[in-house]
């Protein structure tokens, strides 16, 4: 069979037992437990499917069941199978779907306005009460930063929001941006803790009516203002200017377009700090499931994709940081979460559902455990005198 010897040729580390959709089992690697995990298939059609694109179809059938797992959850299945293919884009798993990959190439290509805005709703406007299920108290939908292993996640949470506080080295009275403001904790923190006026840009109208009613809660309604827009459509200048999790929902044909916004939006001497999911190898067409279910329009950039068109508007990169295992520790606090309120998930969805976001999440946190993603925080300046010339400031 095929598969079993595809499968064979990928797992050198602990293994598995697959049962095809025959009732025939296969012994896949050499497992370390007695007992070993299971994968059973019910589907014929996946013997092949799985063989010629597994990054689509293993997430398709997991979240129809027609893939089930025995002796063991998702998240250690995928724990050992992506142990076992790493992130190295030249062995045979990743050469293999690479070929196939081309097809989802130009669902990152076509970002255009109302495209970006039927992107950003697809994902968050699904339901306010879904997000309050797994998210801190904030709702900070993207990266915390871990100090310490037994930080709880709003410890984590605050922890990145003060840490990108201290990257803008803000003033009182400075107008800062916030684009793609979420929830708008963010911005609200800025405002509280920095005497700035804010500005949040969001294309979500379920976040700019909570962010809204926030403020106000607040108040802050005189220092903080939110606006359902685009970032392409400002045309106004910046002391400061902030993007948390935004920049992977931009698609690589508008990068030249949002550095040279951000490069227009900012001040002579102003400061910006992007945070954006990327990868550490080269520029590689996005994952088929993230892209067709969770994040359509959706990419995570390597560096060298955002390092020209940083360098042509003519801005400065003045400090880069690479935040390497915090988002595999958030996802797992959001998988554990969400999991841990099944029944109302099911009562707002369904099993389907459930099982989608349970791969989205368990996927999300083996890629940043094993995989290729990391977090990129991009500062950025147009004059050198504009930050102290050492890290001491932020720490």
């Amino acid at each position: 069979m095929k598969l079993v010897e595809f499968l064979n040729n990928i797992i050198k580390d602990d293994g598995f037992l697959l049962i095809d959709a025959n009732m025939n089992k296969h012994l896949i690697g050499s497992p370390k437990k007695k007992i070993p995990i299971t994968l059973k298939i019910l589907d014929k059609s996946l013997h092949t499917k799985l063989l010629l694109l597994p990054d689509l179809y293993f997430g398709e059938a997991y979240t129809d069941g027609s893939v089930v797992i025995e002796n063991g959850t998702l998240t250690e299945f995928l724990d050992l199978a992506l142990k076992n293919i790493g992130r190295d884009e030249t062995n045979s798993y990743n050469a293999a779907i690479n070929k196939m990959r081309g097809t989802y190439r130009f669902l990152t290509n076509f970002n255009l306005k109302k495209k970006s805005k039927s992107n950003v709703a697809h994902h968050y406007d699904i339901s306010e009460n879904l997000y309050d299920l797994f998210l801190d108290t904030k709702r900070q939908y993207s990266c915390a930063y871990f100090k310490n292993d037994n930080d709880t996640l709003e410890d984590a949470q605050n922890n990145k929001i003060n840490h990108i506080i201290k990257k803008l080295n803000l003033k009182p009275n400075q107008k800062v941006l916030d684009i793609g403001s979420g929830w708008g904790s963010l911005a609200i923190d800025i405002a509280k803790k920095s005497q700035c006026e804010v500005v949040g840009i969001t294309l979500s109208k379920n976040q700019y009516k909570y962010s809204v009613q926030k403020a106000k809660e607040n108040g802050l309604e005189n220092q903080v203002q939110f606006r359902l827009a685009d970032y392409r459509d400002l045309n106004e200048k910046f002391d400061r200017i902030v993007s948390v999790g935004m920049f992977e929902h931009v698609g690589r044909k508008f990068y030249k377009t949002y550095f040279n916004n951000v490069a227009k939006l900012l001040n002579e001497d102003g400061v910006a700090l992007i945070h954006t999911i990327g990868s550490v190898n080269p520029p590689r067409d996005p994952h088929p499931w993230i892209t067709k279910y969770i994040f359509p329009g959706g990419y995570t950039p390597s560096l060298s994709e955002v390092a020209k068109p940083i360098e042509n508007c003519g801005l400065i990169l003045s400090d880069l940081e690479v935040w390497r295992m915090h988002y595999s520790h958030t996802l797992r606090h959001w998988k554990e979460r969400f999991l841990g309120e099944r029944e109302k998930v099911l009562q707002m969805f369904d099993e389907k559902f459930l099982r989608m976001w349970e791969f989205y999440l368990a996927g999300c946190e083996m890629a940043f455990k094993w995989g290729d993603q990391v977090v990129f925080q991009l500062q950025l300046i147009k004059k050198h005198s504009s930050v102290p010339n050492t890290r001491d400031y932020i720490y």
